[in-house]
């Protein structure tokens, strides 16, 4: 029985676990949040409190073989301090959740060989990537959007959306979840992976798209004079994991299939 360690149950770390224990892993999950312990032992998860800003991260939780950090923090240091404890843990695999947002938008197709911009991100990419006593495989998710994540609630009280004209870089949880379960199953570690659908809509297509979806009243754009843009590409991971995307059409399901 293989044994995960989720570094933070969110939007994805939450749904990945229950996904996990129905494949037959022992999973361990954590959250900063006391109250929501009860919740993660109610799924079958094994919870633990886990914050990387702290000091103390509890070896038990680390005492698995594949830790997978599904977390929101930028902190060099901190995560420099988890780093430093998973060497002294049994852990042999990681896989870090990172943004395509690291890319600039340079009004091209942007692949894993490209430029990042000086992002926090791409610091920890490197610490993870340096080291020497486990492999990691980062992947670089686009947009996130699923369960309660819905594109119709984003930019809410007259926001105006800028760029209506450039392209959407969107990936459906169901996909961020069997991506992982991919590169675990297959072992392929030691790599760096854009996750991003392959549908391109403009902005305007697609948050139209999305409000109408809901019934609600269609959004507002700004008027912008220059154009920029980025279309993330991801085609290194649809070759090396002989990979489909599950949801690959951000304009076809009028319930946005969430």
């Amino acid at each position: 029985m293989q044994k995960v360690s989720i570094l933070g149950c969110g939007w994805l770390g939450k749904p990945l676990a229950i996904s996990f224990l129905s494949r037959g892993f022992s999973v361990k999950g954590s959250t900063k949040t006391e109250d929501k312990l009860t919740f993660l032992r109610k799924e079958n998860i094994n919870p633990f409190l886990v914050d990387i800003s702290q000091q103390e991260i509890s070896a038990e939780f680390l005492e698995s073989d594949i830790l997978i950090s599904a977390i929101t923090s930028k902190s060099e240091d901190d995560f420099a301090r988890l780093i430093s404890k998973i060497e002294q843990s049994k852990i042999k695999k990681v896989i870090f959740i990172s943004s395509t947002s690291v890319y600039p938008s340079l009004n091209k197709i942007m692949t894993e060989a490209d430029e990042t911009d000086n992002h926090p991100l791409v610091i920890i990419e490197n610490l993870f990537r340096k080291n020497t006593h486990f492999e990691t495989t980062i992947i670089r998710f686009s947009g996130l959007f699923g369960g309660e994540r819905h594109p119709a609630i984003w930019f809410q009280k007259g926001r105006k959306i800028p760029q209506p004209n450039g392209f959407v870089n969107m990936i459906h949880l169901e996909d961020c979840i069997a991506i992982i379960e991919k590169i675990i199953a297959q072992n392929c570690f030691g790599e760096t992976f854009n996750a991003c659908s392959n549908h391109h809509p403009t902005r305007k297509d697609f948050y139209e798209n999305a409000r109408k979806s809901k019934g609600f009243e269609p959004p507002f754009f700004e008027e912008n004079e220059v154009l920029n843009w980025k279309i993330i590409s991801s085609e290194k991971l649809q070759k090396t994991l002989n990979y489909q995307f599950l949801v690959d059409d951000l304009l076809w399901d009028s319930e946005f299939k969430i």
